[in-house]
């Protein structure tokens, strides 16, 4: 099912904008659960993902985190996507 969405969406020309969202959908398992149920994705574009947290506590952890994180988005994409993520 995912290879005819692909396909649809290169065909239509929107295949970054699917891209995005495959950046946004596979935050959860990226970041696991912990980390998961204290923030949510507001929006990714332009290499840069928006994230917002829930408390000042977990958004200096994960400031502290964010190249590993960025790393494993990229891995999971097996492509450069992620050039930033905002921590609000």
């Amino acid at each position: 099912m995912s290879e005819i969405v692909v396909e649809m969406c290169r065909t239509l020309g929107i295949k970054d904008a699917y891209e995005q969202y495959k950046a946004v959908r596979i935050w959860d398992s990226v970041v696991g659960e912990t980390i998961s149920a204290v923030t949510s994705v507001e929006r990714f574009y332009g290499g840069e993902l928006h994230i917002r947290v829930r408390n000042p506590a977990w958004r200096m952890e994960l400031n502290y985190r964010k190249k590993e994180i960025i790393r494993r988005l990229n891995d999971s994409l097996e492509k450069e996507m992620v050039q930033e993520i905002v921590f609000k």
